[in-house]
């Protein structure tokens, strides 16, 4: 690939501060995606949106210092761990609790472990390409109980009119936009989806003018107030983090395979250790922990920039929008609506993803091989419809997740059931 800048490269100051621009821009809409989950009072939501820039900023400095040192978008994990948060919600339970905090802080200890010597490299071998595809299709899926509940919220049906029309015409916008935008304007077509929604909705519905008035002071706790330990929750998130740091590889090696990187097993330790450490950070802090996205190859490709420290700037503007309630307030009043329908794109992009390795790795070659895909995802859709009350509490963060679920199961076909089925041919 023809780039302008290499990965150790220093583009002067004003070049450095245009691409830092298109990265800060790309991770603010990341962020603001993952405030959905963020619950309480509006003090109090400011307060978890300020704590999750700081970490997203430290993380990301950090990541490019010391860590994978690959210029990777750095966003809260909440794709991951939204279907557990959304089950004990559906139980009359709040999300923001210190036993699902104390859940994250435990993951993140779990995968700061494995990074340590080789235990990172065997566990790779247990994620065949067919897994990691199954893992993007599944968190697509297991998501579309939360994008219809933000577009269509509950006890408010005079707004499903409005997420109807603009689901309509956004997704097919979006799509013609994102197959002929090229260069830096490609990275803004979710920040412009954003501030068109946002634009639509207050012009219809009004109240625009009261968000700094309810938004402009932050309260609430810093640390959770106490380590609450539940099995089942912990369990559940444990299977969560098997994704996360799925992920994690995937996107650092993606990158290092694009740029040519040496060392890339190094970077994997490095990259895969400090996103463990910044979770135990943010399970403390009581926030959702940051994830590599898989973003960034499709960013550096349009602009020919792969220039690390042009993430730099981008990090130091996160933690500088964590000092800044009012512009926390702005962020945070973006309708669930809007969020909604960007998620549903963005999953949208990830299913995409996935086709696209399966058509490329050859991970799918028989009937078989797509009925490891293909189960799965079916049984992750309905055990995020099933009834709590036919589950026992106890196991109702494990089998009320679909997510979890379908992880289970695809490990089960790949690894033992249709495994044994091929040795016997």
């Amino acid at each position: 690939m023809n780039l302008k800048y290499g990965l150790e490269d220093r583009p002067q100051m004003g070049q450095l501060l245009l691409y830092s621009l298109q990265w800060f821009v790309l991770s603010v809409a990341v962020v603001i995606t993952a405030l959905f989950i963020a619950v309480g009072s509006p003090a109090e939501k400011v307060l978890y949106a300020q704590k999750v820039f700081a970490v997203m900023g430290v993380a990301t400095i950090v990541q490019v210092l010391w860590g994978h040192k690959l210029p990777i978008v750095v966003g809260p994990a909440s794709v991951l761990l939204v279907g557990i948060i959304t089950a004990l919600a559906s139980q009359g339970e709040a999300v923001n609790t210190n036993k699902i905090y104390t859940a994250i802080l435990i993951g993140g200890v779990a995968v700061a472990m494995l990074s340590v010597g080789r235990t990172l490299e065997r566990i790779q071998r247990i994620f065949t390409p067919r897994i990691v595809v199954a893992i993007l299709m599944l968190i697509s899926f297991t998501l579309a109980p939360t994008i219809k509940n933000l577009i269509f919220p509950a006890g408010d049906e005079a707004r499903h009119i409005f997420g109807l029309w603009f689901t309509l015409a956004a997704i097919p916008l979006m799509s013609f936009a994102a197959a002929r935008w090229r260069g830096v304007t490609s990275s803004l077509l979710v920040p412009l989806a954003l501030l068109i929604g946002c634009i639509i909705y207050y012009a219809i519905y009004g109240g625009y003018g009261e968000v700094f008035d309810r938004y402009s002071a932050s309260e609430g706790s810093l640390l959770i107030p106490a380590l609450e330990f539940d099995g089942g929750i912990i369990v559940a998130f444990l299977f969560c983090y098997v994704a996360l740091l799925i992920n994690d590889i995937g996107s650092i090696q993606s990158l290092g395979a694009m740029l040519g990187t040496p060392d890339i097993e190094k970077r994997n330790r490095r990259g895969v250790g400090l996103t463990g450490v910044m979770n135990i950070v943010s399970g403390g802090l009581g926030v959702i922990g940051p994830v590599n996205f898989s973003m960034s190859p499709g960013v550096i490709a349009s602009s020919s920039c792969a220039s690390r420290f042009a993430m730099l700037p981008a990090g130091v503007g996160l933690i500088v929008c964590a000092f800044v309630p009012s512009l926390i307030a702005v962020l945070s009043s973006i309708p669930d609506t809007v969020i909604g329908v960007i998620l549903l794109y963005l999953m949208g992009t990830q299913l995409a993803a996935g086709f696209h390795m399966m058509a490329t790795n050859g991970s799918v070659v028989s009937f078989h091989d797509g009925l490891i895909l293909g189960l799965p995802v079916m049984v992750s859709l309905l055990f995020c419809i099933v009834p709590m009350d036919v589950i026992p509490s106890l196991l109702r963060p494990i089998i009320g997740n679909g997510f979890v679920m379908g992880i289970i199961v695809v490990l089960l076909l790949e690894h033992l059931f249709l495994h044994s089925r091929r040795k016997q041919k």
